[in-house]
């Protein structure tokens, strides 16, 4: 696969990389005395020198001395680890809560110099034109942001209104554009199973166009639909949450991806494929998917992930490999990226050991991108258009008595109704369908804080057509106030949770007013607001910032009683109609088991 993500391309500087690792030319940076970790060999190799010309390696050996020249910048790694650069396979930056640019100086200084990036959350509110502005973001900075087209917008066609919609012929065109290298994640594995037209026509303009197909097989049947879905070309998977479900991809030679990211936390349990098994994990990545600002502060990027599998019993070496050569590999990019021999991107990471695995120095394409935590290249400002920034049309006037939930019709004033509800499950992707029993209230039924159980809404917000679906959550434990977010997978409208119907109101005005975001209220009052102003997914400020504010707002969550880690990201996935077992969405309940529509009432008679 062409690299459009390189400083010059392989065949233009053969030349100089021949003559260089022969001495004939000097080379333009040379690191010396470093523990190479060689993920071809998966061996660590002791007093190892680097040369490096035209953003690429040159030389790998005992000694480049003969690549010195007198403008030839030398690094002692004086006994570090140098590493591939970090690249991670499956990504969305709009997860983050800040743009694309930002984005890459809040990860560059831990090491991630390349992202396989699916911005299907833009895009499902702005459509590939919203993709492109955010390539553009990305593209003022040096890291390598390798995007996958989005293949479900809508996630699941007929369940949701989006600000956009992709086909074939979309997915074919994008094909074409520098920076694509394959299919973001395809959700509708219902849809190849059963052969249709839309989700084929999708994989077929990619791998016709020799591009990569990545997947999304979030349920646990691991037979003949994984075979079929294997078979129909998709490559690589992050979906596991059990290990034997990540091995059963493994086996069939679909990469496995092994999440840990802010809220989804698969890795503990998929280890168990690697460290009770004697496998080759060849087919094995690290990945994180997606990862709020606050754990990039705070934690860290790949780094923080590569730490997490060795704490869970993975060989640092194997980890390595990992998050390096086998994603590279996997997106069939290995003849540039993803190890540190003759004729690769020199995209280089230092630790200062091991053990500890912390990142000290990172080159991107021989260039020192970052050190000691900070990153060492500029960032040129960037705006974004206005209609990326204003992206709320309701279409609808929200008011408390829109929250009313009326009783059915044959139910008397006290009676106990019985609803589905969707049972939301910390550090958890599925949730569950259970039953509540509410009692009439004024002829409506009510939020039940004793049951946990919360009234629940959807409001599509891109194309003003004022619809809404209703249901009830339970999970979060919150005693009073109310929930409202924009970020809201996949379609990304806008999602209200409240135990009292003035502050849900309140809650939906205020997203309303600042142009999308996440925020928190009780007893009419906003307790906690992070505005998102841009495609009502992102903000402007650097990732600090964000945390900070994102920080806070956990803070206020947990005023209301929410003692969840993470909750906004497990709430943002109350509509995703691609993950089992019941969502809602503006259209109403979808039972994620049949991909039907379902009522709220449930009839026992």
């Amino acid at each position: 696969m062409l690299n459009h993500f390189c400083k010059k391309p392989l065949w233009e500087c053969t030349q100089t990389l021949a003559a260089v690792a022969q001495g004939r030319q000097p080379a333009d940076t040379v690191i010396t005395g470093a523990r190479l970790v060689n993920v071809c060999t998966a061996e660590v190799q002791d007093d190892i020198d680097v040369a490096i010309a035209e953003g690429r390696i040159a030389y790998v050996g005992q000694s480049a001395a003969h690549c010195i020249g007198e403008d030839t910048r030398v690094i002692d790694a004086a006994g570090q680890v140098i590493a591939p650069g970090f690249l991670d396979g499956h990504i969305h930056v709009e997860s983050s809560m800040i743009g694309a640019g930002e984005y890459a100086r809040a990860v560059i200084p831990h090491g991630t110099v390349g992202i396989y990036w699916d911005p299907h959350e833009v895009c499902n509110v702005l459509g590939l034109e919203g993709v492109q502005v955010m390539m553009e973001d990305a593209a003022r900075t040096p890291l390598k942001a390798m995007v996958t087209t989005p293949s479900c917008v809508p996630a699941v066609p007929g369940f949701e209104d989006t600000g956009a919609a992709v086909g074939p012929a979309e997915i074919a065109d994008s094909m074409t554009w520098d920076g694509v290298v394959g299919l973001g994640e395809m959700m509708n594995f219902p849809g190849v199973l059963a052969g249709t037209d839309h989700a084929h026509g999708e994989v077929a303009a990619t791998l016709a166009a020799d591009k990569v197909v990545t997947g999304h097989y979030s349920i646990p049947e691991t037979d003949q639909g994984l075979n079929a879905y294997v078979a129909s070309g998709v490559r690589c998977c992050h979906e596991s949450t059990r290990a034997e479900d990540a091995l059963a991809k493994m086996r069939l030679g679909q990469y496995a991806q092994l999440r840990y990211g802010s809220a989804w936390l698969d890795l503990p349990n998929l280890a168990a494929a690697i460290t009770e098994t004697d496998i080759d994990t060849l087919f094995a990545n690290l990945i994180s998917d997606d990862t709020h600002p606050h754990t990039l502060v705070a934690n860290g990027h790949l780094d923080y992930i590569l730490r997490k599998a060795v704490e869970c019993g993975i060989d640092a070496v194997r980890a390595i490999q990992m998050m390096t050569i086998n994603t590279a590999t996997c997106f069939r990019m290995d003849n540039e990226l993803g190890s540190i021999t003759p004729g690769k991107c020199a995209d280089i990471v230092f630790l200062d050991n091991l053990e500890d695995l912390n990142v000290t120095r990172v080159l991107i394409d021989g260039d020192v991108v970052a050190e000691n935590g900070a990153c060492t290249f500029p960032l040129p400002p960037f705006e974004y258009p206005a209609w990326v920034t204003h992206s709320m049309h309701l279409g609808r006037a929200i008011a408390p008595e829109t929250f009313r939930v009326e009783a059915p019709t044959d139910a008397a004033e006290g009676d106990a109704v019985c609803v589905r509800v969707i049972e939301v499950l910390p550090g958890s992707v599925p949730d569950r369908e259970v039953r509540a029993a509410l009692t009439v209230t004024d002829g409506a039924l009510e939020s039940d804080l004793d049951q946990d159980v919360l009234k629940t809404f959807v409001f599509e917000r891109h194309h003003e057509t004022g619809t809404f679906g209703v249901g009830f959550t339970k999970g979060f434990g919150i005693k009073r106030g109310a929930m409202a977010s924009t970020v809201a997978h996949d379609a990304h409208n806008l999602l209200v949770v409240g135990t009292n119907d003035a502050d849900m109101a309140l809650a939906a005005n205020t997203l309303a007013e600042v142009g999308g975001g996440m925020v928190v209220v009780a007893d009419g009052e906003v307790l906690g607001l992070v505005e998102l102003p841009i495609a009502g997914l992102m903000n402007d400020l650097d990732a600090p910032a964000m945390s900070e504010k994102v920080h806070h707002l956990e803070k206020t969550w947990a005023e209301i009683g929410c003692t969840m880690p993470s909750p906004f990201m497990t709430m943002a996935l109350i509509p995703l109609a691609c993950l089992p077992e019941l969502r809602l969405t503006n259209r109403g309940l979808v039972d994620c088991t049949t991909f039907q529509f379902v009522d709220l009432v449930v009839d026992e008679n």
